[in-house]
């Protein structure tokens, strides 16, 4: 009988298309049906006996088990996320948005819970492309008009409407289309949307001449259909402003209006894609040509220096041939870091480290690289502090700001570096006197490939301050900086003291 029973509950189980999880008061996954195995990616009965956990993704593992501890206790039906986002974690380590019911039940003395689990993925993109399109049309430069079918009075306008015309919505909500013909009385303008209001036609098209709040007139092309907002009557007009397109045919002109916007989006985004393409192989050829010729002339004159008292000579090329090998080595990390970044395959491996000993390090580096006179102020007071951080990651964001530092100051300058720690976050300064960043350049410095105007010059790749930035916001952390050209710049860094992720 227990046996049939088994089998029943099976048959039901499975026969329920939304995915089902059932776990014990402990948190160990009981039972879950064939829907919810598909789900998150496991073969049958493999999630039995499994922590939760297992399903969930890391980031939310932390505050997990007192909300479970929270809903157990409560033992109330309720949806998880209370307006948030959650999400589920499959096998392949894949992250998908979710939605779940929590259902609490007792059987035989003990207490289980039952999620009814839907993946979301579908809806999720659904909505951010309904959203998208209602953006395009309210930030359309275009006008586009919703107005009541009896009293004629404007309900909404987009961006474009109130620009072009120079009404704010709230004027415009006591006004009605007539307000901005003035070739129109309200009897012609009823006339001309009666076959819209008889269901005749679905939409009418016609030119006529809009008038802005600033008295000056434009030709106008009107698009106009009838439609329902809540259950009123209403039309929708799209306004195009034909002022530059008024001497050309009619065919022309209505092609030229449909086309006009998406011509205008894959344009600019051809452009910008060719433009990156032509900066990062300039880039890469630059960068790599230049060590690779040094390499080759270093090689070609160690076959000339042949004698032991040359010795010096070879050992001269050597380390040219060793340091541009590493220069290189730097570059193509570089280039790793960044596709590891926009794949989401870093693993950040968080430890208790003291600041002293990642700022030796940094500075034992810096000190090999610099100039002629330059000098690195070291901290005061930092061989007490600490962080609980990826170690690696705050030695990277340090040596990059401290080369750059070096790279960009000239002969018989000071470095500065200062660190601030209080009780949430620890924040460091490189502070340099070097040639400083233009204003107009100063929006970009973060982005990828990107040289300043008066860094063209030099050495570098533009990569690495984007990487450290990504790195930086992945661990909750910031990076901002100050500058003046020719005066030197102050870049900060701001990590939480302990590791949030």
């Amino acid at each position: 009988m227990f046996q049939q029973n088994q089998e029943i509950f099976n048959i039901l189980l499975n026969s329920i298309s939304e995915g089902v999880v059932i776990v014990d008061g402990h948190q160990k996954i009981v039972k879950v049906n064939k829907a919810g195995e598909q789900m998150f990616g496991y073969t049958e009965n493999e999630l039995n006996n499994q922590p939760l956990n297992i399903l969930i993704p890391q980031n939310y593992r932390s505050n997990h088990g007192k909300h479970f501890k929270g809903f157990v206790k409560d033992k109330k039906k309720r949806s998880m996320g209370n307006g948030r986002d959650i999400h589920g974690a499959k096998k392949d380590g894949s992250i998908f948005p979710i939605e779940a019911s929590l259902n609490p039940f007792n059987i035989f003395g003990s207490n289980y819970i039952m999620a009814l689990v839907i993946d979301i993925t579908e809806r999720k993109r659904l909505e951010q492309e309904k959203n998208h399109l209602a953006n395009i049309i309210l930030e359309s430069l275009n006008e586009i008009f919703v107005f009541d079918a009896n009293s004629l009075l404007f309900i909404n306008a987009n961006y474009g409407a109130q620009k072009n015309l120079g009404y704010s919505m709230e004027e415009l909500s006591t006004m009605t289309p007539l307000d901005i013909k003035p070739d129109y009385t309200e009897a012609r303008f009823r006339k001309e949307i009666e076959v819209l209001k008889k269901g005749s036609v679905e939409k009418i098209e016609f030119e006529t001449v809009h008038q802005r709040k600033s008295g000056t007139t434009y030709p106008a092309n009107v698009h106009l259909q009838r439609s329902l907002l809540g259950g009123k009557d209403v039309y929708v007009a799209i306004i195009l402003d034909i002022t530059e397109q008024k001497n050309y045919t009619q065919t022309l002109e209505q092609t030229v209006e449909i086309r006009t916007d998406e011509l205008k989006t894959a344009l600019a985004a051809e452009k910008e894609l060719n433009d990156l393409k032509t900066k990062f192989l300039s880039m890469v050829s630059h960068e790599f040509k230049t060590p690779l010729s040094g390499i080759l002339t270093s090689t070609i004159l160690l076959n000339k220096y042949k004698l032991t008292e040359q010795q010096d000579k070879r050992e001269k090329h050597i380390k040219t041939i060793t340091d541009k090998v590493q220069y290189l080595n730097t570059i193509l990390n570089d280039f790793l870091s960044v596709e590891k970044l926009e794949k989401g395959k870093i693993n950040y491996k968080f430890t208790n480290f003291k600041l002293s000993k990642v700022l030796n390090e940094v500075i034992y580096n810096a000190n090999m690289l610099l100039k002629d006179g330059q000098h690195i102020n070291y901290p005061e007071n930092i061989d007490d502090l600490s962080l609980y951080q990826d170690e690696k990651i705050v030695e990277l964001s340090l040596s990059n700001l401290m080369y750059n530092a070096i790279k960009y100051s000239s002969e018989h300058t000071i470095i500065n570096i200062e660190i601030l720690q209080d009780e949430t976050d620890t924040t460091f300064k490189v502070i340099d006197n070097g040639i400083g960043i233009p204003e107009v350049d100063q929006k970009n410095i973060f982005n990828r490939y990107f040289r300043a105007e008066n860094a063209l010059l030099m050495q570098g790749t533009g990569i690495g301050l984007n990487i450290v930035k990504d790195h930086l916001e992945n661990l909750n952390g910031s990076i901002t900086f100050e500058s003046t050209e020719n005066i030197g710049s102050t870049f900060t860094i701001k990590l939480p003291n302990k590791a949030q992720i």
